[in-house]
């Protein structure tokens, strides 16, 4: 089956039973319902059951969106192992959770009176685990063809004085979700908070953690290479910044390789100065060989042309500036 298609049909199933549940449970269930809970079990926080019945959605909703908007990016076993198990695990345990909440209040003459039995968190624990590792492995696919060695990429000749410019850009998904799961959590409990749901000692507690989370998310979620004049220069975010900027009189060559968050120790910013990586994606890389003998990894497409016209404005513009007077 298209992998779009059943993570549609999985969303749809677990988003009707997040609204169908308790709607069935309705006339067995006090109003407000007990939603959080305390020492030994008892309930310390309510909401009322339009309010619950809004937030189960949103628990499976935002997660779900950001799943499927992600879909395109399984192009690599480990990829796909992660993804169908965040995927199935994710709507398990927020089914779960809303099980175990109905369940808690049911019969209960007021929210106050509902119990939470102890074995229930570690029965949706176990579901969710035990669901997730099914489905990363039974989704895992056929292994990956073996990356190729690095490409040298073909000599490509400037005329003297020529001006030529690469730029390429890159975004990664899974970065883009969490900013946007971070985005709308924060919105979520600035609204619940100010409707008094959620205590603003809470909200003051988790807010920055999630605040930092957003302005990581914004400022690394992409990368763009640009390479050009006497200098490579890679910009970060949307904004195009921070930005390193590399003069082409530090670099000795440049290549295309194939590299994997697997390889080099996941996404993000991996490695020490002078021999890093910048993994936005596995797959196609551009790689800078330094003359002081580190190197510089960037997820980027096109990357073998972009190698093409840095070797070539490194002949151009550095050998010939350090080449001898006639």
């Amino acid at each position: 089956m298209n992998a779009r298609v059943a993570a549609a049909a999985w969303g749809l199933l677990v988003l009707a039973g997040q609204v169908l549940l308790p709607l069935a449970a309705r006339d067995r269930l006090p109003d407000p319902l007990a939603t959080h809970w305390g020492a030994a079990a008892r309930p310390d926080g309510s909401m009322s059951f339009a309010a619950y019945v809004g937030m189960m959605v949103l628990v499976w909703a935002v997660p779900g969106l950001g799943l499927l908007a992600t879909v395109r990016a399984l192009t690599h076993r480990q990829g796909r192992m992660l993804w169908w198990g965040v995927l199935f695990g994710a709507g398990v345990f927020a089914f779960g959770m809303n099980v175990t909440t109905v369940l808690a209040n049911l019969d209960a003459p007021g929210w106050r009176e509902a119990r939470l039995p102890g074995w229930a968190v570690l029965a949706v624990v176990g579901a969710t685990l035990a669901v997730a590792v099914a489905a990363g492995y039974l989704g895992r696919g056929a292994p990956d063809e073996p990356a190729p060695a690095g490409l040298r990429p073909p000599l490509l000749r400037l005329r003297a004085g020529q001006r030529t410019v690469w730029v390429s850009h890159v975004a990664n998904p899974w970065l883009a979700v969490v900013t946007a799961v971070a985005a709308a959590v924060i919105a979520v409990l600035a609204a619940l908070s100010f409707a008094g749901i959620v205590p603003g000692e809470l909200a003051v507690l988790v807010l920055p953690g999630l605040a930092l989370v957003l302005a990581l998310g914004v400022l690394t979620s992409s990368v763009s290479v640009r390479a050009g004049d006497d200098r490579v220069v890679v910009q970060f975010g949307p904004l195009g910044w921070p930005v390193l900027r590399i003069p082409l009189s530090k670099i000795a060559s440049a290549w295309a390789e194939e590299r994997h968050p697997s390889e080099v120790g996941g996404w993000g910013i991996r490695g020490l100065r002078g021999s890093a990586t910048i993994m936005m994606r596995g797959g196609e890389c551009l790689v800078l060989g330094y003359r002081t003998g580190g190197q510089l990894a960037i997820s980027i497409d096109d990357a073998v042309r972009g190698a093409s016209l840095i070797n070539a404005l490194i002949n151009v513009r550095v050998e010939s500036s350090n080449a001898p007077p006639a």
